[in-house]
C-alpha cells in the first residue's frame, strides 16, 4: 500500500486543493494539519460547533444570551462566535496565500434568499467579523445581485445553494461585473467561490428518476453531479473566469477522485477526510476523463438534469424554483438557523 494518503498525494501533486467542512475546533485543527486551506460552513455546522464547545465558549455565548436579542440577531451573534474562532485559526493561511485562500464561510439567513436589501446589509456585517470571511450567499436571482454589489465593495463571497452549470456561469458573470465596478471606483474587488453541491444534486435526481420510473441506474445517478461539474469546469477554463469552483456535499470518495487534477476547491467533511487519507485509492488525475455519452443520454430523459447540465438550461430568475434549491434552503433554516435562534447554554 502507498504510504502517502490519497488526499496528501492530491494536494502535493495536482492543482486541486481542499477546504475543511466544519467549524468545530478539534476537527478543524486536524483538517489544518492535513492540508486544508479554507473552511466551509453553514448554520447547522455553526450550531454543532457551539454545542460541542459550550464550556470553552461559555462566556461569549452567555454575553449574547444575556442581551436577549431578537431571534434572527441572536442566531447571527451566536454564529459569529463559531465563525470568528475558525477565522483565527485560518489567518496564517490567509496571509500565506495573500488573501486568495484561508477563508471561512459565514452564511446569511437562508430564510432571506429572495431579499436583496436584507442580504446585502447582513453581508456587510459578516464581512467585518474578520479579514478572512467569505460571505455565503444563495445562488438565487437576488443572491446574484448581492454578489455583484459585494464584489464591487471588496467583499469576498461564496455562492451556495448551487448545483447547476447555469448557476455557476451566472455567478462567474456577475462576479466579473462586480470586478469591473470595483476597479472603476479604485476598490480591490472581492474574490468569489462558486459552489456546486454535487452530492445534493445526485440525491435530487435520484428521487426524480424514481418518481418518473426512468430507466436510469444508480451508476448513472452517481455520475450526474460529476457530469455537471466537469462541464462547468471546462467552461470556466475556456472563459478564464476569476471565480473559483468549489465542490461541496460529497457522497463518496469518487466525487474527489474523479475531479482530482482540476484547479478547484474540494469541500471535504471529516468522515470523507478519513477515507481519503486512509484508503489506497488510485493516484491519477481524472478531471479530463469524460463521462460516457450513453450515461449522459440516459440522464437526459430527466428535464431536471437538462436544466442542470446545459449552460442555458435555466435563467437566473428560475434558480429559486429548481427543486433542490428549495429543499436545501428549508433544511439550512429548519435544521440550522432555527436551532441557533433557540440555542441555550443549559
Amino acid at each position: 500500500m502507498n504510504q502517502t494518503g490519497y488526499l496528501t498525494w492530491a494536494i502535493n501533486n495536482t492543482r486541486t486543493v481542499w477546504w475543511h467542512d466544519s467549524v468545530e475546533q478539534a476537527e478543524l485543527e486536524f483538517g489544518l494539519q492535513k492540508g486544508a486551506i479554507g473552511v466551509t460552513s453553514n448554520p447547522f455546522l455553526s450550531y454543532a460547533a457551539l454545542s460541542k464547545n459550550k464550556d470553552a465558549w461559555a462566556k461569549e455565548i452567555q454575553q449574547v444570551l444575556s442581551e436577549k436579542p431578537e431571534p434572527e440577531k441572536k442566531a447571527e451573534d451566536l454564529m459569529r462566535i463559531a465563525i470568528t474562532h475558525a477565522a483565527g485559526l485560518l489567518e496564517p493561511e490567509y496571509r500565506k496565500h495573500e488573501g486568495r485562500m484561508g477563508y471561512v464561510c459565514a452564511q446569511v439567513n437562508p430564510a432571506r434568499a429572495a431579499e436583496r436589501k436584507t442580504m446585502l446589509e447582513m453581508a456587510k456585517r459578516l464581512h467585518t467579523w474578520a479579514p478572512n470571511i467569505a460571505v455565503k450567499l444563495p445562488a438565487t436571482f437576488a443572491g446574484l445581485d448581492v454578489l455583484e454589489d459585494c464584489t464591487a465593495e471588496g467583499i469576498t463571497a461564496t455562492l451556495t445553494i448551487s448545483y447547476t452549470v447555469p448557476q455557476v456561469i451566472a455567478i462567474a458573470e456577475r462576479h466579473q461585473a462586480g470586478i469591473q465596478r470595483a476597479r472603476q471606483n479604485g476598490v480591490e474587488p472581492g474574490h468569489c467561490f462558486a459552489v456546486i453541491m454535487i452530492g445534493r444534486l445526485d440525491d435530487y435526481l435520484r428521487q426524480v428518476a424514481l418518481d418518473r420510473k426512468a430507466d436510469i441506474s444508480e451508476s448513472d445517478i452517481r455520475q450526474s453531479g460529476l457530469a455537471v461539474t466537469k462541464r462547468a469546469y471546462s467552461i470556466y477554463q475556456e472563459r478564464a473566469y476569476d471565480a473559483t469552483l468549489l465542490v461541496a456535499a460529497l457522497r463518496g470518495t469518487y466525487h474527489m477522485t474523479e475531479l482530482t487534477g482540476a484547479d478547484i476547491i474540494m469541500s471535504i467533511a471529516p468522515p470523507y477526510q478519513e477515507m481519503l487519507l486512509s484508503e489506497d485509492l488510485p493516484r491519477e488525475q481524472r478531471i479530463e476523463a469524460a463521462i460516457p455519452g450513453d450515461v449522459i443520454e440516459r440522464l437526459s430523459v430527466l428535464p431536471q438534469f437538462i436544466q442542470a447540465y446545459e449552460p442555458k438550461g435555466m435563467e437566473p430568475e428560475d434558480f429559486i424554483t429548481y427543486g433542490v434549491v428549495q429543499t436545501t434552503l428549508a433544511q439550512f433554516y429548519e435544521s440550522g438557523w432555527k436551532l441557533l435562534e433557540n440555542f441555550q447554554l443549559e
